[in-house]
């Protein structure tokens, strides 16, 4: 997904409210003027990044917030998957409940309200509009054998182990594999979040070899490249990796909230409205 004009107004607003800098922001505004065309806001971040540890120093670290909100949702796990087992499609809910954990965007968000988070999970049932989408996913798992998960955020990823537990047990043939972050990008989740939550204790997890904050496939180890080919059926969580991952060219499952105004229009919804769309 192109970085279009306002967008890139956008992050280069978002790198001013963190630093004065003048030589950082030049070079951010290098960056933007200069980039490729085809080039996606995940990309652009992975640059903002590098600068900025050359010109102010290393990137402030979310191992904190990360580790609060793996906990807080953790502590929900159990309430959670019972709200899950009773109702009326327990894989529906699920995916709705992970894509509710989405709201945990520190990139994006400027203040993650722990009371708003909260209060989303009092709506966990899918959109009727959303119905196509889910039985053309539900059809594909059926007869597909592998299965690749893009995680997006922290505590985000809780949620997705209570979605995987439902798709396993929905098709206990599929091969589940979990891609997750190669390093630490803003509060994106990576392998010491996955271990941490326990989510390798249960299903295959791989790294997108890098520290940004998306899935951009040219930039992917083999092992990762791989995966994406190999799989039948792909679910991409979260705003990132859709722009970084939607229309080049691997048909994929898309679910976010939106969370910007990019998204808002381009899917013409209020603010935090959940999506479920299918792509190629």
């Amino acid at each position: 997904m192109k970085l279009t004009p306002s967008c890139a107004k956008c992050m280069y607003d978002r790198q001013q409210l963190k630093t004065d800098d003048k030589e950082y922001l030049k070079e951010v505004k290098n960056i933007l003027d200069n980039r490729d065309e085809n080039a996606c806001s995940a990309e652009m971040n992975f640059a903002f990044n590098k600068a900025y540890e050359k010109y102010i120093g290393p990137m402030p670290s979310f191992r904190d917030i990360n580790k609060k909100y793996n906990d807080l949702v953790l502590s929900m796990e159990q309430g959670l998957e019972e709200k899950i087992e009773a109702s009326d499609n327990p894989l529906a809910t699920a995916l709705v409940m992970a894509r509710i954990g989405n709201y945990i965007d520190f990139g994006v968000m400027q203040d993650v309200d722990e009371t708003t988070f909260l209060e989303l999970f009092n709506d966990t049932d899918m959109r009727a509009d959303e119905q196509e989408t889910f039985d053309s996913f539900y059809n594909q798992c059926s007869s597909g054998k592998s299965f690749l998960l893009l995680t997006d955020n922290c505590g985000e990823i809780v949620l997705d182990k209570l979605f995987l537990r439902q798709l396993k047990k929905h098709f206990p043939n599929l091969d589940i594999t979990v891609m997750v972050r190669g390093g630490e990008a803003y509060n994106d989740a990576t392998m010491e979040d996955a271990k941490y939550v326990g989510l390798t204790d249960e299903f295959t997890v791989i790294t997108n070899g890098e520290k940004i904050a998306g899935t951009v496939y040219k930039r992917l180890p083999e092992q990762a490249q791989k995966a994406i080919d190999n799989a039948d059926v792909i679910l991409s969580k979260g705003q990132a990796n859709y722009e970084s991952f939607a229309g080049e060219g691997h048909h994929a499952f898309f679910t976010f909230l939106c969370k910007c105004d990019l998204f808002v229009s381009r899917f013409n919804v209020p603010r935090l409205t959940g999506m479920f769309v299918e792509e190629a």
